[in-house]
């Protein structure tokens, strides 16, 4: 199994801190989430809590994830940059494909694209994206921007976006793609890619999902053989906890070991000594 620090809701130049004490104490990767903007005003109801309600306030950072994993590669030597998530049909394909590529390149290949297919119909109205048809285009997107991160040219014909001969250079390292979401059809498309990325979650209901992945790549004749399972676990607590988990399928762990110890107002410096704790309480660091 797998430990991914999550950055969210963090200031963006405490990351840099958080990214250097990740590495140096062995963490296998970073979680990076993304949006461009947070409107005030929205009719849409934020999907992942009871009430609809977001769980961040006004003014907190959100840091462009391509940008900042260029940065952060420059300061880590083995740790992994995976997007928590990124909603490609909000952009236009090849400027989302040219940033992805040169942050990968820039990381030697230690990037991992987790993405959705976006919640906020507000904030595809005002970056002039349509919200629907969203998961379509996503995939499409997905195909497209593969075939952009290879070397040599390429063309392209798909219902939502055409290209003519044209390459983009420099090609980037392989890049793994892990898809967010709860619902069936989002678990179906996740499936068919390299890996599944959930939100906040328990053990069981996380085996749960693994479980019906499982299911769906076993009808498509696929393997889980290097798939990735990636979740935040609300009641993870102990070695054995995280030991069942892992039994399960889950195989990657996005966490904020601060949580259990200092809380939401730690200070950077109690930040990364809890991530050294947590460690030891884990026994990962032997």
């Amino acid at each position: 199994m797998q430990f991914y620090i999550s950055t969210g809701f963090l200031e963006t130049r405490e990351i840099l801190h958080i990214a250097r004490a990740a590495d140096s104490l062995g963490y296998d990767g970073l979680g990076l989430p993304d949006h461009v903007v947070n409107l005030a005003d929205l009719h849409t109801p934020y999907p992942y809590t009871r009430n609809g309600d977001r769980r961040w306030k006004p003014f907190a950072d959100w840091p462009d994830p391509w940008v900042l994993i260029g940065s952060l590669a420059q300061i880590t030597n083995r740790l992994r940059f995976v997007t928590t998530v990124y909603v490609p049909a909000l952009r236009n394909p090849y400027s989302a494909a040219k940033a992805i590529g040169t942050a990968s390149l820039l990381a030697d290949g230690r990037v991992e694209l987790g993405i959705g297919v976006g919640w906020c119909r507000e904030e595809f109205e005002l970056l002039d994206q349509p919200f629907e048809h969203r998961g379509k285009r996503t995939e499409e997107m997905i195909e497209l921007m593969r075939l952009l991160w290879q070397p040599g040219w390429t063309e392209f014909t798909g219902e939502f976006f055409q290209a003519p001969k044209l390459e983009m250079s420099p090609p980037a390292p392989p890049i793994p793609v892990y898809i967010g979401g709860l619902s069936d059809l989002a678990l179906r498309r996740a499936a068919r890619y390299d890996g599944w990325i959930g939100d906040l979650t328990t053990i069981d209901r996380a085996l749960e999902t693994a479980d019906r992945i499982r299911r769906y790549r076993a009808a498509a004749e696929l393997s889980m053989n290097d798939y990735t399972i990636m979740a935040p676990l609300t009641d993870a607590v102990t070695v054995a906890d995280y030991a069942r988990a892992e039994s399960g399928g889950i195989t990657h762990i996005l966490t904020m070991p601060w949580m259990f110890y200092s809380g939401p107002a730690a200070t950077t410096a109690e930040k990364i000594r809890d991530m050294e704790r947590f460690r030891h309480d884990l026994k990962l660091d032997r």
